[in-house]
C-alpha cells in the first residue's frame, strides 16, 4: 500500500519521523514491504521544516494521485499561506480512486478550506476557528487526538500521528498487524480516537483545560504567561490555583508533560536523541539530557530491540 506525505513550509520534522517509524514497524511486523512512503513537498522543491532544515521532495508535480492509498498534509503555523493551484486538482483525482485524505496537525485546515471535510467528523487546530469561520461550520469538530471518519483522517500535533496510522492500518489492512505494530512500538495497544493523553489528575476543569493547553504545545512550548492569558488569568492566579490543585506550578506541570512525552519516545521508539530532544520542546538535545537524566536518573537511550533492523542509510519505509 502506497502512502503520500506531502509536506507544507513549516512543517513539524516529528510528524515526517513518526510517519516513517510507524510505516518501518509496520512493514517489519509483517515480514514484507507491505507500505511504501513517497515524499512530497506542496512547491516541487525543498521545503524547511519549522526550525528552517530544508526537506526535499521526491516527485516535482501533481501526477500519479490514483497510485496512493493514503495522502497526507502536513503544514506548519501558516497552513494557508501558499496553496498551489494543482493541490485541490491532485486531492479529487485522489479522492475518486478510492483514496483516504489526511492532515496532520494543521494539514487538516488545508483539507477543510479545500471543502474535503465538510459534512465530516475532524480534528482540527483552534486556529481553523479563525482562518475559516464559515467553512467549519459544516464540519463536525472532534476535541479526540484523530478522527478517521468516511476515507479521512485528521490529526491533533504530536504522537496523535501514531494513533492514527496505527487505526487506518487496522481499518485498511489487519488489527492484528495494528497491534504488532503498536506493539512494536511500545504502546502495548492502539489508543481510541477519543482517548487523550493521560495528565495529573485535578477536580479543577480549569486546570485540565491548562493541561491540555500545554499537550497540544509541547513540540513548540508557550510562555506560562500565555496560557495564564488563554485561561483569562494572571500568571500569579494561575500559579495559586495550580499549587492548591496540584501542589506544583504550572512551568513544573509543564515541564512534567513534556518529559512524559520524552520518555515514551525514549522507549518507544527508534527516534534519535536530537528528534525527541525537539518533539519534547527543549532547545537543544544537551539541554534535554540534563533534564532527562536529573528526573529518571539515567540519561535518554534508545532501548535494545529485536527482530528485523534497517541498515544504516537505508529508507525507513520503501519508497513509491
Amino acid at each position: 500500500m502506497h502512502v503520500c506525505l506531502i509536506l507544507f513550509p513549516g512543517f513539524p520534522m516529528l510528524a515526517l519521523s513518526l510517519v516513517r517509524e510507524v510505516l518501518r514497524l509496520a512493514n517489519a511486523a509483517a515480514g514484507r514491504n507491505l507500505f511504501s512512503l513517497c515524499i512530497r513537498t506542496v512547491s516541487g522543491a525543498a521545503v524547511p521544516d519549522r526550525d528552517g532544515t530544508p526537506v526535499p521532495g521526491e516527485l516535482p508535480d501533481w501526477h500519479g494521485a490514483q497510485g496512493f492509498d493514503l495522502v497526507l498534509l502536513c503544514a506548519g503555523e501558516a497552513p494557508l499561506a501558499a496553496l498551489p493551484m494543482g493541490l485541490r486538482a491532485f486531492l479529487m483525482r485522489a479522492e475518486a480512486a478510492g483514496t483516504t485524505l489526511g492532515g496532520l496537525d494543521t494539514g487538516g485546515t488545508i483539507l477543510a478550506r479545500l471543502g474535503f471535510l465538510d459534512g465530516r467528523e475532524a480534528v482540527l487546530p483552534d486556529s481553523a476557528r479563525d482562518d475559516l469561520p464559515d467553512i467549519i461550520q459544516g464540519i463536525a469538530l472532534s476535541r479526540a487526538p484523530f478522527a478517521l471518519d468516511r476515507q479521512r483522517l485528521t490529526t491533533a500535533g504530536g504522537l496523535a500521528a501514531v494513533d492514527a496510522l496505527l487505526a487506518w492500518i487496522a481499518r485498511v489492512q489487519d488489527p492484528a498487524l495494528a497491534a504488532a505494530s503498536a506493539e512494536a512500538l511500545a504502546q502495548g495497544r492502539i489508543r481510541e480516537a477519543g482517548r487523550c493523553q493521560r495528565m495529573a489528575i485535578t477536580t479543577d476543569p480549569l486546570l485540565e483545560r491548562m493541561q491540555s493547553i500545554m499537550a497540544a504545545r509541547i513540540e513548540t512550548p508557550i510562555a506560562v504567561e500565555r496560557v495564564a492569558s488563554e485561561l483569562g488569568l494572571s500568571p500569579k492566579q494561575l500559579r495559586l490555583r495550580c499549587r492548591k490543585g496540584l501542589n506544583r506550578t504550572p512551568a513544573q506541570v509543564y515541564l512534567d508533560l513534556r518529559l512524559a512525552r520524552a520518555e515514551h519516545l525514549v522507549t518507544g521508539t527508534a527516534l534519535s536523541v536530537s528528534e525527541i530532544a525537539k518533539a519534547a520542546g527543549f532547545a537543544s538535545p544537551s539541554a534535554f539530557t540534563r533534564s532527562y537524566h536529573a528526573r529518571f536518573g539515567a540519561p535518554p537511550r534508545r532501548p535494545r530491540t529485536t527482530g528485523q533492523r534497517h541498515p544504516a542509510g537505508e529508507p525507513a519505509a520503501t519508497r513509491h
